[in-house]
């Protein structure tokens, strides 16, 4: 096997698991099936590329290959009309209708509405989205939910039993129900954007193909519902992040904060949609989290230079996050800002406040913002702790390799 083949069916393994698993669940509305004959087609693509040569459209081969496996398994398995009716919907269901009432025919906009739909638990709705659509491995997602395979395993099944047995549709809702879903579609695609902007763990802090997915899925939301602030906040936010995503990692793959980042690495024109998506969601007078969220990415992304950031406003803008959402997490953040606006101590005394709460143990960057506080402050020795706590709690290379390099300098001017 070729490293071209090799890499050329993990490329389309990312661009097009999704898209795989979503035809083949409306065509033949078996969940594991679809996952099942898209594992296979993957799998046939690395003998086949490797002698027939990579095809032009890989996508439209992968969801063919899927697509004719689905049909033999079927074929080989029926057991009266019922079976056959099915094989019959797949051989005529090539493109779909629109649904009822949504003019929407997007299979992976289906897919998150159907995980979505309320009769489901949010965290599996989260997961399911994130499995099917993402093609996250189970322990890919159990990190993300801080919670052990075997119990995400679980949840992942039970979820599926419950859309085939309470005969959950396979569509996006009408219009006048796109409001009770709305909440639990942004967040599985926040969720599958941070995946892909931050992974979880592994070798890769980044997933472009995850981000990109994420962002493109929120701008058919917005179109499909253009009305909603939130959903602008969300694509908004997405958008302001992404635009630094060339700044984050240096030529050998090791993190740069944002502090040394080369702004003229960031993409502009994203972050000039960002703005005007932001301004726009503004303008309908129902502030959200996602627009706050938003906001402070604007603050970030529209400063000239590292030292022209105005961090007193980001202060402000986080104290309103918690008010919306409070979390742990949103406090650690707006610690960050306290210490850049009035001083490293006025950081780590609301730093220390949570680490004496203990919301937030296990939580790398907790530790490693104590670390780069206590550094801040002189006090060395302290700081090292910090980073050697933060660097065991760590899940990524990417972050571990940092981490590392952070330990080294503080110890060496200690």
């Amino acid at each position: 096997m070729t490293p071209d083949i090799t890499a050329a069916v993990a490329a389309a393994f990312r661009d097009e698991w999704g898209q795989v698993v979503a035809t083949l669940i409306r065509v033949t509305g078996d969940w594991d099936l679809a996952e099942e004959c898209a594992q296979d087609a993957f799998a046939l693509a690395l003998e086949r590329w490797a002698r027939d040569g990579i095809p032009r459209r890989p996508g439209a081969w992968l969801t063919t290959t899927a697509r004719n496996r689905a049909t033999d398994r079927l074929r080989r398995e029926v057991v009266g009309a019922a079976k056959l009716r099915e094989v019959a919907r797949m051989e005529l269901a090539d493109d779909g209708d629109d649904d009822a009432g949504s003019g929407v025919r997007d299979d992976r906009l289906r897919l998150i509405f159907t995980c979505c739909h309320p009769a489901l638990p949010f965290d599996a709705r989260v997961a399911l989205t994130l499995r099917t659509l993402a093609g996250l491995t189970t322990a890919e997602i159990a990190r993300a939910f801080l919670v052990p395979e075997p119990t995400m395993a679980q949840r992942l099944v039970r979820a599926k039993r419950k859309i085939q047995h309470a005969g959950i549709p396979y569509r996006v809702p009408p219009a006048h129900l796109l409001p009770e879903r709305t909440g639990s579609v942004l967040g599985v695609l926040y969720l599958l954007f941070n995946e892909g902007y931050a992974a979880t763990a592994g070798a890769d802090l980044v997933r472009l193909s995850l981000s990109a997915e994420a962002i493109r899925l929120a701008r058919v939301l917005a179109r499909l519902m253009p009305d909603e602030p939130e959903v602008r906040g969300l694509l908004a936010l997405m958008l302001l992040h992404h635009a630094r995503r060339d700044g984050r990692l240096d030529d050998n793959g090791d993190l740069v904060t944002l502090e040394y980042q080369d702004r003229s690495r960031w993409d502009a024109a994203a972050i000039a949609e960002g703005v005007e998506v932001l301004d726009a969601a503004l303008r309908l007078g129902r502030p959200g989290a996602y627009q706050v969220q938003a906001a402070i990415a604007a603050c970030h992304a529209t400063a000239a230079t590292a030292a022209g950031t105005d961090w007193s406003e980001i202060a402000l803008l986080y104290r309103r996050l918690a008010q919306l959402v409070p979390s742990p997490v949103v406090e650690l953040n707006r610690a960050v800002a306290v210490g850049m606006a009035d001083g490293p101590a006025a950081g780590l005394a609301l730093v220390d406040r949570l680490a004496a709460d203990g919301v937030l143990a296990g939580y790398h960057l907790l530790p490693a913002t104590r670390a780069d506080l206590l550094r801040r402050l002189d006090r060395t020795h302290e700081a090292a702790a910090a980073y050697r706590e933060a660097l065991e709690l760590a899940t990524t290379d990417t972050e571990r390799r940092y981490l590392t390099r952070r330990l080294a300098e503080t110890t060496t001017f200690a």
